[in-house]
């Protein structure tokens, strides 16, 4: 996707729409007097470490979930 450029003016007039257009990946500059002055991007969220023991202490704890009597109480319960 190339970048666009918007006046500071415009930005401030469409900024909902601009902000929706950079969520979507698009790299936005925005300009006054026809130097750059900002840019709108897309931005991500910080990724938090899976802590392994505590994960592992969530699925030993958990039953297993194979047997028939469960599949069919799972699917009866979505009929409702």
């Amino acid at each position: 996707m190339s970048e666009t450029t918007v006046s500071l003016a415009n930005a401030k007039a469409h900024l909902s729409e601009l902000a929706e257009r950079a969520a979507a990946g698009e790299s936005i500059l925005i300009s006054k007097r026809g130097k750059a002055i900002a840019r709108l991007s897309s931005a991500s969220a910080p990724k938090k470490p899976i802590d392994a023991h505590a994960l592992r202490q969530v699925t030993d704890t958990q039953h297993n979930r194979t047997d028939e009597s469960f599949t069919r109480r799972v699917r009866d319960d979505a009929r409702c």
